[in-house]
């Protein structure tokens, strides 16, 4: 069994359409989707467009939550790019989503953590910055969620932690966007350093999971160049380079 892991899109339609050919490259079972599908300066239509035909298992993200409240004034300027845009069935869509999805009996889909989308699952922030998360944390953001393989989305960053008791915890890294800045609850960068579209490839023999990192050339210059047409000099440092 071969699961493609893929997260945080953002609306970066060409990286998607560069990971989906990998995809079919290398070859994988089953796509699935982490969430952080559409919010950003980029194509947040054509990209549910390329998604929503493929009907692979998918879970909202912190975005799609904050953009189905539907009030422009109270979220960030990614999610006002997305809603203002979006068509009634792609708001459908998303908001069709699950939060975290079961697909089998050992394989756990979430966006953050188990019991929070907004919060980092292998890293810690502290007022210092962003470090990785030490086991003891990563098992107490597991909780009870009993599925030997948990792949989680949300900081961008592609890591893999195997826990004492044998669960492995993987973050396939972003789709669409490789760095970014935030001030929760510290402010810190999250910054992959090179620009490349990032999946993961989850290969499970007899009974153990392992992952391959993959990092995939696209057109980030283009991609760049129209983040900074719609008004984000952000987006388009982030999308040339990995860093912030």
């Amino acid at each position: 069994m071969k699961i493609a892991a893929l997260s945080d899109i953002h609306g970066n339609l060409s990286a998607l359409d560069a990971v989906l050919a990998d995809i079919r490259s290398v070859g994988a079972d089953l796509i699935v989707n982490l969430g952080d599908i559409l919010s950003g300066p980029l194509f947040p239509n054509e990209t549910a467009d390329r998604l929503m035909p493929l009907d692979i298992p998918t879970i909202r993200g912190n975005h799609e939550r904050q953009i189905l409240t539907g009030h422009r004034e109270h979220v960030g300027a990614s999610d006002r790019w997305a809603l203002d845009r979006l068509r009634p069935d792609q708001l459908a869509w998303i908001e069709g989503l699950p939060s975290t999805l079961l697909l089998w009996e050992d394989v756990l889909l979430v966006h953050g953590t188990p019991g929070d989308d907004l919060a980092y699952f292998l890293e810690t922030v502290t007022p210092s910055g962003c470090r990785e998360a030490t086991s003891e944390e990563i098992e107490c953001r597991a909780a009870n969620a009993a599925s030997k393989l948990i792949l989680c989305g949300h900081t961008h960053l592609q890591r893999s932690v195997k826990l004492a008791d044998g669960r492995f915890v993987v973050n396939p890294g972003s789709v669409g966007l490789q760095a970014y800045e935030d001030q929760r609850p510290f402010p810190h960068r999250m910054e992959m350093g090179s620009p490349h579209a990032r999946y993961a490839l989850l290969t499970r023999s007899r009974s153990e999971w392992a992952v391959e990192f993959r990092a995939v050339e696209y057109d980030w210059n283009r991609a760049a160049a129209t983040a900074e047409a719609n008004g984000r000099l952000d987006w388009a440092v982030a999308l040339r380079s990995g860093h912030c």
